[in-house]
């Protein structure tokens, strides 16, 4: 087992990395088995790109990150047809494409249940690449984004290996290193279809020469199982995502009665730590609403500490459709409220950073806590 905790820019200004555990690890934890230049810091993830302002998991918004200053990206990954893995939030594309449009691929609709929700429209796995490319993606949520709209219809599905190398592009011509954070969607759905994304990640990482424990690569995934026996074939990170409520989706298929509360416990994160490197929370499980205003941060940074995991929570944005209601600048749900004040918040709770579709307000939070 070996720990490799990531390094990242923020604002370009300077490299900022993680180069310890905060506090002293459990018996059982990883071994942290290399070291990282610069300064600790919060690691600020472009979740999805910079979706704020580009149409999600598009080279454009990737690329926009990147240029607004963080050093990683969020990249969720499913796999199409003939086995390619694509960047899309979701396998079912009707909501970030223009599929809808296309009169050859109308008999493609269709009817899925996947983690036990059923979901009507187009889904990757029953498209080739190729026909993926013959899209062009949209801005899922128009109403809250409206200016994003602009840009529907300029961009293609990005591949995971496209990510990859522009990542590579752009940190020789920005000068530093870059990474990926992907997700492993639905492992539990896509293994029960035989097509499986675990594999042709790795594939991709060995391909790719990123399976060692520098690469800028974490592995996430809101399941377990196959984190756990990702930690046996990768050498890199890997990240176990949590929700506020519910339960991982192979826990269910298995009839675990465990759910993401019970592995937020320190016995839960005491046992994620004997796999994975970071823990991915809600935003709830730090800092619940109550009454509509942010409440008091719960024990979980602690304990996430204290057992040897690094926390970075999901998903801060700016619109006030997504801010707790005491820090909404009107009723106009699209408009930006004080998302400063949120993130600050959490930055006082001793989170290691965390995940935002606004990079450049995330980095310029990180830069006024601490005072640059």
């Amino acid at each position: 087992m070996r720990k490799r905790l990531g390094v990242l820019a923020l604002s370009g200004l300077a490299v900022l990395s993680v180069t310890g555990l905060a506090g002293a690890a459990e018996p059982g934890a990883r071994d942290v088995s290399a070291s990282a230049k610069g300064h600790d810091g919060p690691v600020i993830v472009g979740h999805r790109g910079a979706p704020g302002y580009r149409p999600e998991h598009t080279l454009a918004s990737y690329e926009l990150a990147y240029r607004q200053g963080v050093d990683w990206v969020d990249v969720d990954l499913v796999p199409t047809k003939d086995g390619q893995l694509v960047a899309r939030h979701e396998n079912e594309i009707g909501g970030t494409t223009d599929v809808a449009k296309h009169p050859e691929f109308a008999g493609r609709k269709t009817t899925k249940v996947i983690d036990g929700t059923s979901f009507t429209g187009w889904f990757t796995e029953d498209f080739t690449l190729a026909e993926l490319k013959t899209l062009r993606a949209t801005e899922r949520i128009p109403q809250l984004r409206p200016n994003n709209k602009i840009y529907d219809g300029r961009y293609q599905i990005a591949t995971y290996q496209e990510v990859l190398d522009l990542t590579r592009r752009l940190g020789r011509e920005l000068r530093r290193e870059l990474g990926t954070y992907p997700e492993i969607k639905h492992s539990t759905y896509f293994s029960s279809i035989k097509n499986p994304t675990e594999p042709k990640l790795v594939e991709l990482l060995k391909r790719n020469g990123l399976n060692h424990p520098k690469a800028p690569v974490i592995i996430q995934s809101f399941e377990v199982s196959n984190l756990i026996e990702l930690s046996r074939q990768v050498r890199v990170p890997l990240l176990q995502l949590t929700s506020a409520s519910g339960a991982p989706a192979d826990f269910v298929a298995k009839g675990d009665p465990r759910t993401y509360a019970d592995l937020v416990t320190p016995a839960g994160l005491k046992e994620i730590s004997k796999y994975a490197d970071y823990l991915g929370p809600e935003k709830a499980q730090v800092i619940p609403v109550v009454n509509g205003a942010l409440g008091q941060p719960t024990k979980l940074v602690a304990d996430a500490h204290k057992a040897g995991l690094k926390v970075g929570p999901y998903t801060f944005r700016n619109e006030n459709n997504f801010l707790p209601q005491n820090l909404r600048s009107s009723a106009n749900l699209a408009e930006y409220g004080n998302a400063f004040a949120e993130q600050e918040a959490f930055l006082k709770a001793g989170v290691d950073g965390y995940f935002a579709d606004h990079p450049d307000t995330a980095l310029e939070a990180v830069k006024a806590f601490q005072g640059r």
